[in-house]
């Protein structure tokens, strides 16, 4: 079954961010997965949630997408993001 990571993003240091970007997408290759999206344009059609950037990302599964954050691949982009954004990050399971 396919796996989903949804991160709401608030960046606090741009170019560390930009950095984060260069090195993300081979990492989440190397574990099967793909991004659904990243947008800075989303839309609150319901209720009070309006992140500051959206990202979607899709694994294979569950499991690959948590090989896939704690992996040494993700590492050093790991850092950077945590010390450039804060983030809010969920695992969700589904089609």
């Amino acid at each position: 079954m396919p796996a989903y990571i949804v991160v709401e993003v608030s960046i606090t240091d741009p170019g560390q961010y930009e950095v984060y970007k260069t090195l993300t997408p081979a990492s989440i290759a190397a574990f099967d997965g793909k991004f659904v999206f990243r947008t800075t344009k989303a839309e609150p059609i319901e209720g009070d949630w309006k992140p500051e950037r959206l990202v979607i990302l899709e694994f294979p599964s569950a499991e690959r997408a948590k090989e896939w954050w704690n992996s040494s691949e993700y590492s050093t982009a790991k850092a950077i993001r945590q010390k450039s954004a804060r983030t809010k990050m969920l695992l969700a399971e589904g089609y």
